[in-house]
């Protein structure tokens, strides 16, 4: 790029560049919890977004009412990553997430924001889609604990709800396995620039459900399908009006629980290290493997192997070098109270 190309896309760049964050809130007459819906957490994700409009859209013509608490929407969590259309605005949003005293990019900036509006409310439903076909899921915090990574007294209201969204597949061990996959990195990488001490730092793993439990509340992050799946916008609708009805912030007829659902662990992470790192077939979520089957080739022609029965997690086929290639997850013996 030339320095006159490089100018133009500079002064693009301020020119888009959002400077407040655009949040609704309504006021229920009644006491009752305090929710937030989020979308476009990343800018391609969009099915929050949409399902969010959709009942913006159904509250504004008084087809939806809050009757009891506060519901707020955040229909573009990173308004940089939207205009754009990508995933993140000037690094990924749902990591490292935390107020930042000197903010460094224009995401910290807007962590300030979120994390205060999170702190406000008492449950959170974070709205995600995915890189590659499967079927939409919820992701779940850790039991009850007093532990150091993630001490939570919640899982009860979590669990709950989690059966109430629509997915089937639910997930668990986030930010565990995420710690563990930090130490690997720092194992093997010597951080020299912003984004490297940020891959290597185990709050790295904190996202928007991760920050809202710090501060006492419980959240959930539903990925509803892939991302240009026309289904997710509907999936994504219809469990805000279901996470409306089990809160009793809405009056429609409470959703029961699944009792089909099927709960998986994650247990490990694997990097992609070269860009010609590569998949041997299109993995989706949720597909099975067998232990010792293989699962990708490095670039010098090395194996990566599962290690266990299992299964296959957001598989990144094009994830940049020193970033998540895959989750692994196994069958997790955790009971959900519904």
């Amino acid at each position: 790029m030339g320095a006159p190309q490089a100018g133009l896309f500079r002064l693009v760049m301020q020119l888009m560049m959002p400077t407040h964050l655009h949040a609704q809130t309504f006021h229920g007459l009644a006491p009752g919890p305090r929710l937030i819906v989020l979308g476009g957490v990343h800018g391609n994700e969009t099915c929050g977004t949409l399902g969010i409009e959709r009942a913006l859209d159904e509250l504004q013509r008084n087809r939806l009412g809050i009757v009891r608490g506060t519901v707020t929407f955040v229909a573009r969590a990173n308004p940089l990553a939207c205009a754009k259309g990508e995933r993140a605005g000037e690094r990924n949003l749902n990591r490292n997430l935390g107020p930042k005293a000197h903010p460094q990019d224009f995401e910290d900036g807007v962590a300030n924001v979120l994390c205060r509006l999170l702190a406000a409310h008492d449950i959170l439903l974070d709205l995600h889609s995915f890189h590659t076909p499967g079927e939409p899921f919820a992701m779940i915090g850790p039991p009850d604990n007093q532990g150091t990574l993630e001490p939570f007294s919640r899982a009860a209201e979590e669990e709950a709800l989690a059966l109430r969204l629509g997915a089937r597949r639910l997930v668990e061990g986030w930010l565990d396995t995420y710690a563990e996959g930090v130490r690997q990195r720092l194992a093997r990488t010597r951080p020299d620039a912003r984004a490297g001490l940020l891959g290597t730092d185990p709050d790295y793993g904190v996202g928007t459900t991760e920050y809202m439990r710090r501060v006492g509340g419980c959240g959930i992050t539903l990925e509803c399908g892939q991302h240009d799946d026309p289904m997710a916008p509907e999936f994504a609708w219809r469990a805000i009006h279901n996470t409306l009805a089990h809160l009793g912030l809405s009056d429609e007829a409470p959703p029961a629980a699944r009792d089909d659902h099927r709960l998986l662990r994650m247990c490990e992470v694997v990097d992609r290290l070269h860009e010609q790192d590569r998949f041997v077939r299109d993995w989706h979520s949720f597909d099975p493997v067998r232990a010792g089957e293989t699962i990708g080739l490095r670039a010098d022609g090395s194996e990566v192997r599962a290690g266990q029965d299992g299964f296959i997690l957001f598989p990144h086929p094009d994830a940049t070098p020193g970033n998540e290639w895959f989750y692994f997850a196994r069958p997790s013996e955790r009971r959900l109270r519904g």
